[in-house]
């Protein structure tokens, strides 16, 4: 492969077009020797401030499989391209975004927990839509607390660990009504709302009361296409949201959208329950009001929300940083008992990778015994 020693990086080429561009800092900073990383755990212990700002190779070579550097001090970095390629690969399953034709894909409760390979493809599906359901769970309170061995700690909040919700006398929160819920994500009022949550339905006797879930992602690029004033002021907006009771008090003043270094969606907080009065003095009030209008129109709007009934027995897992959960109004002719709980989605995306490492030693060990 040929290569040019340019000021500042290392430019490789393949069929005399540029394939790397590789800054010299970038290289040493990224040598997998093991005086640079401890070999157990690959944490690096090479510092960037070492060597100069300048720093330039004194050697190089490159090979169709690595590239080997050798620099001033003598020091000798060998780099597998194979290792840079897969960078270029998103080790997140991939973001699908549905409307209200959307269906959750359903999970047996035993098969999820004792079945490593049916863990990863449910975890892949509610990483890639941000909604899935689990069948067949034991109809016992707390029964949440299981789930932990798949989908990480739970995430305790102010309120409760475990929360109930049903029609009782002392209602604090419009859940323990049996009105309409409209889409929302819990505890817009922390600075980091809970990334996932779990709802599962102990008992529905009653009439009506079809829950509903927004793919809040979905909702937001639409509108970005439109209208992308509306959405640049909701990324930028500061709103503020609070929830207590006699005991508890939250507040956040943020954004509704969050966005990552690349300028994608990567965070929607909507709360309209819990959302505050906003100093009309603010600049730009009035722009902000215009693009919530809309944005409360489309996921208030039939085009997105997809509905169906929680039956007891089922756990609805949504992702709190994009999905909108809500449910219809009901009838209160029977018993309707849900509890919730919260999980973190870093913990449910490192259960995912060690899932597979798992199957993959296994799929290892048994080419081995083979051979």
């Amino acid at each position: 492969m040929e290569f040019q020693l340019c000021e500042r990086s290392l430019r490789i080429f393949k069929n005399k077009k540029v394939e790397y561009d590789l800054p010299y800092l970038w290289i040493r900073d990224n040598c997998p020797c093991n005086d640079c990383r401890i070999k157990e755990t690959q944490e690096k212990r090479f510092i960037l401030s070492s060597v100069p700002w300048d720093l330039k190779p004194q050697e190089v070579n490159i090979s169709h499989e690595s590239i080997n550097v050798c620099w001033p001090d003598n020091h000798k970095t060998t780099i597998q391209l194979k290792d840079i390629d897969i960078l270029r690969i998103s080790r997140k399953p991939e973001k699908i975004l549905w409307t209200n034709n959307f269906i959750p894909e359903y999970f047996d409760w035993e098969d999820f927990l004792n079945n490593d390979k049916t863990a990863i493809h449910a975890i892949s599906e509610f990483i890639s839509k941000g909604v899935i359901c689990i069948k067949n769970s034991p109809t016992i309170p707390d029964s949440l607390e299981i789930l932990s061995s798949r989908l990480g700690p739970i995430r305790e909040v102010l309120f409760e660990r475990i929360h109930n919700v049903s029609i009782d006398g002392h209602v604090y929160n419009i859940a323990h009504t049996s009105l309409e819920v409209p889409p929302h994500n819990d505890f817009a009022s922390y600075s980091w709302p809970p990334s996932v949550q779990a709802l599962h339905m102990l008992i529905n006797e009653c009439e009506g009361g079809e829950s509903m879930v927004v793919d809040g992602y979905s909702v937001l690029k639409d509108l970005q296409n439109d209208y992308p004033d509306m959405f640049k002021i909701l990324c930028n907006f500061p709103v503020p949201f609070r929830e207590f009771d006699e005991k508890n008090e939250t507040f956040a003043n943020e954004p509704i959208v969050r966005l990552n270094s690349q300028n994608k969606i990567i965070g929607f907080r909507f709360s309209n329950q819990l959302m505050q009065m906003i100093n009309p003095q603010m600049h730009d009030v009035d722009s902000f009001y215009l693009a919530y209008h809309e944005l409360c129109n489309r996921l208030n709007s039939e085009k997105y929300k997809s509905k169906f009934r929680l039956k007891s027995g089922h756990i609805l897992l949504v992702s709190g940083h994009r999905v909108l959960h809500g449910r219809c109004e009901f009838i209160p002719n029977g018993r309707r008992h849900l509890q919730d709980a919260y999980y973190e989605m870093d913990n449910v995306e490192n259960n995912l990778v060690l899932y597979k490492n798992q199957i993959r030693n296994q799929i290892g060990n048994q080419i081995d015994k083979k051979s």
